[in-house]
């Protein structure tokens, strides 16, 4: 298949829906071979029918992100599959609930930074040999602008997200003399479930759908990307 990333393997997590759902679509016509990573098995397969739609190849990973241990087979097992990696998406988050600090409950609290920021250490420790064992290695990890200006009640979401940027960002530091090229991308507002749970009153047709930011995820997921340790804005 031709496209601009043809040849490639990426992973998307979080791709049973929303922005990773869509993502891996984008990716799958741009010609790479998308590896699909969520907990929800219908969503996983909606998804793929839309990349076989769109032209493209799927692997499904059906797998609780939550369940950190089991992420270190990650790495081993598409290596044996693919014997590299291309791109990662790192898109899974989870709002939590919104409320003072002082309120929040420890288990929602844990919830929240195992999801938003342990997932992707995780990933990035199992991934790493993969990511460098490509031509050109991309990881792109999804961030948000909640984590960069303080706001009441959004605690344990803006921590994690702030958290997030350090650590990518220190890694992107530690793989500057790589082939690999590490960015965190900031989609904005966007009409996704996630956005809707947060603002309520808000009209979901007053905002884009998550294909309008696909191009943001290509350009920094292709082999001539020279972006590093960036924070993008995708719109």
């Amino acid at each position: 298949m031709s496209g601009r990333l043809a040849g490639r393997v990426a992973l998307v997590t979080g791709a049973s829906r929303g922005i990773g759902a869509a993502v891996a679509v984008r990716l799958a016509a741009e010609g790479a071979h998308v590896v699909l990573m969520a907990r929800t098995v219908g969503g996983l397969e909606e998804t793929d029918d839309a990349v076989r739609a769109a032209g493209g190849t799927a692997t499904l990973i059906p797998q609780d992100l939550r369940k950190l241990d089991e992420l270190e087979k990650l790495g081993p097992v598409l290596h044996e599959r693919f014997g590299r990696l291309d791109v990662l998406v790192a898109n899974a988050g989870i709002l939590g609930t919104l409320t003072p600090v002082s309120h929040m409950a420890p288990a929602k609290w844990d919830e929240v930074m195992a999801v938003n920021l342990a997932v992707n250490h995780r990933l990035i420790r199992t991934l790493d040999p993969l990511l460098r064992a490509s031509d050109a290695g991309r990881a792109i990890f999804v961030t948000s602008g909640a984590g960069s200006t303080p706001r009441a009640y959004w605690g344990a979401y803006a921590v994690s997200k702030a958290a997030l940027d350090m650590m990518v960002r220190i890694w992107a530091e530690e793989t500057r003399q790589t082939n690999l090229r590490v960015n965190l991308l900031s989609p904005g507002a966007i009409r996704t479930k996630m956005r809707a749970e947060a603002f309520p009153g808000e009209r979901p047709d007053s905002l884009p759908p998550p294909d309008a930011i696909t191009e943001a995820f290509v350009a920094l997921a292709e082999p001539a990307c020279t972006r590093h340790g960036e924070t993008v804005t995708a719109r």
